[in-house]
């Protein structure tokens, strides 16, 4: 039985930029074996099956080259824009899709496709030497005043902030240091990030590196970007509204919106710091430094975040 697939650019600036992905239709009758085959075959990051629909949204599962995963930001933002496109009724404002986190809403606002990620969860703490020894990079092009942190909003990443650019720039995938920093938890995608982008409009640039599902680095991860709006919350002011850069290195020039509330740091931030509430925020921020796993707790439902970008539509085929 033949399918209908369909290639687009997602988070991109034009068409043959962002972030590629392939959507495959009327997938249910493929087996898992043959969904990897068809997602090695294509070969992008990342590969998504339409599986079926109900009245409360759309049945998608989302590969990588090697591997299923339970959720990843550009495949769901792509596959929506093709539901929308191609298979719902009138193309609608909102579409949702039944993916293995659960139930994730797109809407459309103008250009921007706009997915409601799961409230986030803040896990370990790991030291700059491990960080930068992953990033071929030395401890002091890490920033001393914010942490390295896993974080997961449905994908689990570890957030490396550092001082600039350059370091951002300079930065060469050690393999053995990367099996250290990732090997003994599920957090295997590494975002790095700087508040020095190319664009004096814009707020930051990333890049996001993810060799375990063999994605080298990836040009727009809205997965990781989802929880670098959940890092920049919980450790600012608790509100973020930002244009990030990803894929430049590569050619691919991307760009994700960014948007995270956080009641907790919020009000942190609104009061006085006295003793009692210093004590409380050092509590739970030393919580979120311990830990030899994944998360220590489980998702913060006081913080939101929503990840947008454009979708551009480049190619339709047919499998056979």
């Amino acid at each position: 039985m033949s399918h209908r697939f369909h290639i687009c650019d997602v988070f991109a600036t034009e068409r043959y930029a962002g972030n590629q992905l392939a959507v495959v239709e009327g997938a249910a009758d493929l087996s898992t074996d043959e969904m990897q085959a068809v997602a090695n075959e294509m070969n992008y990051s990342e590969t998504t099956f339409v599986t079926g629909r109900d009245a409360d949204g759309w049945d998608v599962r989302i590969f990588t080259p090697n591997d299923e995963v339970p959720f990843a930001g550009h495949p769901t933002l792509g596959t929506a824009a093709v539901i929308r496109d191609h298979l719902a009724d009138r193309r609608p404002d909102e579409v949702t899709l039944h993916l293995q986190v659960g139930d994730v809403p797109v809407r459309v606002d103008g250009e921007t496709y706009w997915m409601s990620q799961r409230a986030p969860e803040f896990g370990r703490a790991f030291d700059r030497e491990t960080a930068a020894d992953a990033l071929g990079l030395a401890p002091a092009d890490l920033r001393g005043d914010l942490p390295v942190e896993w974080v997961s909003t449905g994908l689990p990443t570890v957030v490396v902030p550092l001082r600039d650019r350059d370091a951002l720039e300079r930065i060469d995938v050690d393999p053995a240091g990367y099996e250290a920093l990732t090997g003994d938890h599920d957090g295997k995608n590494v975002l790095a990030f700087c508040a020095h982008p190319r664009d004096d409009g814009h707020d930051y640039a990333d890049r996001v590196f993810a060799p375990y599902y063999d994605v080298p680095e990836d040009p727009a991860t809205g997965s990781s970007n989802g929880c670098l709006a959940a890092y920049l919350a919980r450790h600012g002011d608790g509100e973020v509204d930002a244009i990030v850069e990803q894929g430049y290195e590569m050619g691919r020039p991307s760009l994700l919106r960014l948007r995270a509330t956080d009641e907790a740091a919020t009000a942190r931030s609104a009061v006085d710091e006295t003793t009692e509430t210093r004590e409380g925020v050092d509590q739970a921020e030393s919580g979120a430094d311990e830990g030899s796993s994944d998360a220590t707790s489980g998702p913060d439902d006081r913080v939101a975040v929503d990840v947008g970008g454009r979708v551009v539509p480049v190619a339709e085929g047919t499998l056979y």
